[in-house]
């Protein structure tokens, strides 16, 4: 079984070294074959520096540089891209995820597909991090439907079949279970040490909820609807236009039996919109049927723009 490591690395300089100390330490007491894939994504500081020095002193790093910033899922979707290894393996770069955990997780992916990390006692401050991560990952566990304690943990372990087929954007890479479920994928949790941030500052804040909560609407949708979009907006075109053609029958009749003028009245102009509405609805749902036989080849460019890569 062999093992790539996947850490993206954001003006992480004060961590680099020690983490690389710890990653080699760990990996190679396993005795199977490594390697470590550090993306560094955008950063401002001297971690790209460190880490070309670390890469030319280990064979086992490699090192991949982005041009700019792109964020943690367009990072892990390069390390994913490198990857080589049977078991790939994603972790913070901050020194909060114990690389000591890293054989709990070989040991649990012998019988997985997916394993994600579980920070019981997580070290962060309670009212910006804990209890929206709390709230996050009860309402994602009831919106897909598979249920973790922890989906924005980023120490998770995973067969190289399943993540290879996965196309990530958006914020996506805390979702990979949820979808990777969709394959039918046997998914374990298991708990991790976690590390009060020691050096460095941190690179998440509360408006990251909101663009967990944006994206999770889109995976439930891909999750329920991606190959039959009209099963989605159908029945909203439906409602919306039955609803407007009752109003425009009893105006209507309203007009012709009672002699009523209805010329001015608001409920025929709701009843035109209704109607209007119902048919966009529909018109979309059969526009989204014809497309989503090549939506997912049409996300073959990458989210990435690599500056170099050192081996």
């Amino acid at each position: 079984m062999t093992i790539s490591l996947v850490v993206p690395l954001y003006n992480e300089e004060e961590n680099v070294n020690e983490l690389h100390g710890r990653l080699k330490s760990v990996l190679e007491s396993t005795g199977s074959e490594y390697e470590i894939i550090f993306i560094d994504d955008g950063s401002t500081d001297h971690t790209l520096d460190l880490l070309q020095e670390i890469q030319t002193k280990d064979a086992k790093v490699i090192v991949l540089s982005f041009r700019r910033n792109f964020g943690q899922t367009a990072a892990f979707a390069a390390g994913f891209d490198y990857a080589s290894g049977d078991v790939i393996i994603t972790m913070d770069g901050d020194l909060q995820n114990d690389p000591m955990d890293i054989p709990k997780f070989l040991e649990m992916i012998k019988e997985n597909d997916v394993v994600s990390g579980w920070r019981k006692k997580r070290k962060d401050p309670f009212l910006s991090r804990r209890l929206p991560s709390v709230m996050a990952n009860w309402l994602i566990s009831k919106v897909t439907g598979v249920a973790l304690h922890d989906y924005g943990c980023s120490l998770k372990a995973y067969r190289r079949e399943v993540i290879k087929n996965l196309k990530l954007y958006g914020e996506m890479h805390r979702f990979i279970p949820a979808v990777a479920n969709l394959y039918g994928v046997k998914i374990a949790e298991v708990e991790t040490v976690h590390h009060p941030r020691l050096k460095g500052k941190s690179k998440y804040g509360i408006s990251r909820t909101v663009k967990v909560v944006l994206d999770l609407i889109t995976v439930k949708f891909l999750l329920s609807f991606s190959t039959r979009p009209l099963q989605f907006f159908g029945p909203m075109g439906l409602v919306s236009g039955f609803a407007g053609f009752l109003i425009s029958l009893y105006l209507s009749i309203d007009k012709v039996l009672m002699g009523k003028d209805i010329g001015g009245r608001p409920m025929l102009l709701l009843g035109a919109l209704l109607i209007i509405v119902g048919i966009q609805f529909i018109g979309m749902g059969l526009l989204g049927e014809m497309m989503v036989r090549v939506y997912h080849e049409t996300q073959k460019k990458p989210i990435y723009v690599i500056k170099k890569v050192l081996r």
